[in-house]
């Protein structure tokens, strides 16, 4: 297995680490419970020793907590794959297409993004997903969408074992009065359960039940949303950038057409660039097959476009007049700014009073931007961006971005 090969390697023990997060200590504990309390409900509703039936459904059981826990962990470990540090592309003349990671100090080849995260640029990065402390990307992306439609399906077969347990085990002690509602159970009890079904255990078994459901429906939810993007192999960053590229045709009347170059046409051809029978995804993660009408550079061209547009339309200057500690949820900025913190894992800057802000998106209560430095700190190539209380910043009466933008207009 690939994951255990990555643990017990020595220079990749460090990896371990990533259990160490509030993410897959939530995912591994529901994992844990629905898979324990079906397990126990099983020998109470229908002992797996005694009929056929009995075996298929405990064999079953057994076999999506297998199923799952080998995804999940592949997913974790295996990890996206990442771009090595100093990257260069072959051919000095494609830099000028490519844009440059001043965290990883090299070039980013075709839809790789660096991840704040991990610290490292991703190849053909998805998204960085909290439950598994780690991107999801070129390497991982199978294992990751595998486990996203096995939880349902096994927390669905530990969900009907729940609903069965608690009807077996209550039907003769409580009368509901539904007369017409009868449901065989001659099979199940041949044998007198060895473990009593007591109050703790009905409580247990409910709130199993509420877990599973709830896994079903939002991972569910989780699976259908990334099958959408992988049977147009695209990822959840590039249809976003896809989403932008047309919006800023449509704000300059370009009259461009911009042709999404890594649909190869068939949802059956996209979807066998993730799933293989090796488990291993196709390409390198640096080049890639691409649409006729394109090259291996249009997304990056148009990733180029979309930033200098940007910078052109987004930046608003903002100059701090309140402090703030960076906390994700500060009190002391109001209820309204406590209670509606943004739901994300990207950081938040401190402010001191009189730091300057370039502001790129935001919320009614927060906002997004990059904190202006000095010489020293921008020449070693330090950057502080993240978000902020809105409360805590005034917009600059004079803005020297938009000034300065003007005045280059002027001269061209």
């Amino acid at each position: 297995m690939k994951f255990l090969s990555a643990i017990v390697t020595f220079e990749n023990l460090h990896e371990v680490r990533r259990l160490c997060h509030w993410g897959p200590v939530i995912a591994l504990s529901v994992i844990g419970i629905c898979s324990t309390m079906a397990i126990f409900d099983s020998i109470i509703w229908y002992w797996p020793l005694d009929t056929t039936g009995g075996s298929v459904n405990f064999i079953m059981l057994l076999n999506w907590t297998v199923l799952i826990l080998y995804n999940y962990f592949n997913a974790m470990f295996v990890g996206p794959g990442y771009i090595p540090l100093d990257w260069k592309p072959d051919g000095q003349q494609e830099s000028q297409y490519l844009q440059f990671c001043r965290v990883c100090q090299g070039f980013k080849p075709p839809r790789s993004h660096h991840c704040r995260k991990c610290n490292r640029c991703v190849m053909k990065m998805d998204h960085h997903c909290p439950w598994i402390n780690n991107c999801c990307g070129h390497q991982n992306h199978a294992y990751f969408t595998s486990f996203l439609i096995l939880a349902p399906l096994g927390c669905s077969h530990a969900a009907i074992i729940f609903v069965m347990t608690m009807y077996t085990q209550l039907y003769e002690r409580i009368s509901f009065g539904w007369s017409t509602v009868k449901i065989d159970m001659s099979a199940p009890r041949r044998v007198q359960p060895l473990m009593p079904f007591s109050v703790p255990a009905f409580a247990a078994t409910l709130f199993a039940l509420g877990l599973a459901l709830g896994t079903t429906i939002a991972v569910g939810m989780l699976f259908f949303i990334q099958m959408k993007v992988i049977l147009r192999n695209k990822t959840s960053i590039e249809a976003w950038i896809e989403e932008k590229a047309k919006d800023r045709i449509q704000y300059y009347q370009t009259g461009e057409e911009f042709i999404f170059p890594y649909d190869l046409g068939g949802r059956w051809e996209n979807f066998k660039q993730v799933f293989t029978w090796s488990g291993t995804p196709r390409g390198d993660g640096v080049q890639w097959p691409v649409h006729p009408k394109c090259h291996q550079h249009t997304l990056t061209i148009e990733q180029l476009k979309q930033k200098a547009d940007k910078r052109v339309r987004s930046q608003v200057q903002y100059r701090a007049v309140e402090v703030y500690n960076g906390a994700c949820c500060p009190v002391s900025k109001g209820l309204q700014t406590f209670f509606r913190t943004p739901c994300t894992e990207e950081p938040r800057i401190p402010l001191s009073k009189g730091d300057t802000i370039l502001a790129t998106r935001g919320t009614k209560w927060w906002m997004y931007g990059d904190k202006v430095l000095g010489e020293e700190q921008i020449n070693a190539g330090e950057r502080i961006r993240g978000w902020f209380p809105r409360r805590c910043v005034e917009k600059c009466h004079y803005d020297t971005a938009a000034s300065d933008n003007t005045s280059e207009k002027k001269i061209n």
